[in-house]
């Protein structure tokens, strides 16, 4: 993986413009989610880790009966980056596809 470059507050201001239902939690960008059923909360999970896998880069991931939260952060630079801005991205448009 590429070193990668913390982003400044008024660049992670920006991108959670982008990212709605996100919100930034110190050093983490973090959204909850509501499934359906627990065996879709579960296979959300699935489709992220697959998704994750492919990035290179891991969410915290909690899973709670039916809800989920997700917690970005790139421990090796020590914050938030782009990686995490991208990869919520596409936690978001998992979840809209489970919807």
């Amino acid at each position: 993986m590429t070193q990668q470059t913390v982003l400044s507050d008024t660049e992670i201001t920006e991108a959670l413009t982008e990212l709605p239902e996100w919100e930034r939690s110190g050093d983490n960008l973090v959204r909850t989610t509501r499934a359906a059923t627990f065996p879709a909360g579960i296979e959300l999970v699935r489709r992220v880790a697959a998704a994750a896998e492919v990035a290179d880069h891991h969410p915290d991931i909690d899973i709670r009966w039916r809800t989920i939260r997700f917690a970005l952060s790139t421990h090796s630079a020590g914050g938030i980056t782009p990686l995490d801005v991208a990869l919520a991205h596409e936690i978001d448009r998992l979840i809209t596809q489970s919807s």
